[in-house]
C-alpha cells in the first residue's frame, strides 16, 4: 500500500473519540497503556481500520465485560502471555456470574418492594427481612 492510499485510510483522533464517545484523553491513556497505536503525521494521531476495531473491542470489553485496562492488556497481548490470558477469561466470567447473580438478587427485591403487603413499613416485611444479610 503507497503512503497516499494509506493517509486516505486514515482517521483523526477526534473522530475516533467522537464515534465512540469516549473523551481524546482516554484514547491517549490506552496508548500510553499499549492498547493502540495510532500512527502520526505531522505531530497528529490517526488509526487506520484496524487501531478503529481495536478501539471497539476494548470499549466493548470494559462496558459489557466491565474488564479493568489491565485485563484489557493481557488479551490483546495473549501471544506471549502463555495460559495467563485463559486464567484472566475465566476469572472474568467467574466475576460476571457472581456480578449477575447480585443483579438477580436487586431485581427480586425491588419486585417484592412493589408487591408487598407491608407498603410502606417495608423493614418489617419477614420476607424482605430474611433476605438482608447483617453481619456479625
Amino acid at each position: 500500500m503507497d503512503d497516499l492510499t494509506q493517509i486516505r485510510e486514515l482517521t483523526p483522533i477526534r473522530d475516533v473519540a467522537d464515534r465512540f464517545g469516549l473523551p481524546l484523553s482516554t484514547l491517549h491513556y490506552w496508548e500510553r497503556r499499549g492498547l493502540v497505536e495510532p500512527h502520526r503525521r505531522s505531530g497528529r494521531r490517526y488509526f487506520d481500520a484496524e487501531q478503529v476495531y481495536r478501539v471497539a473491542l476494548i470499549k466493548l470489553w470494559r462496558e459489557t465485560g466491565l474488564m479493568p485496562i489491565e485485563e484489557i492488556v493481557i488479551l490483546l497481548r495473549r501471544d506471549g502471555a502463555g495460559a495467563a490470558w485463559q486464567e484472566t477469561v475465566h476469572g472474568r466470567v467467574a466475576a460476571l456470574d457472581a456480578h449477575i447473580a447480585r443483579l438477580d438478587a436487586a431485581r427480586a427485591y425491588l419486585g417484592h418492594l412493589l408487591t408487598c403487603a407491608h407498603g410502606d413499613d417495608l423493614e418489617k416485611c419477614p420476607a424482605f427481612r430474611a433476605t438482608v444479610r447483617v453481619s456479625s
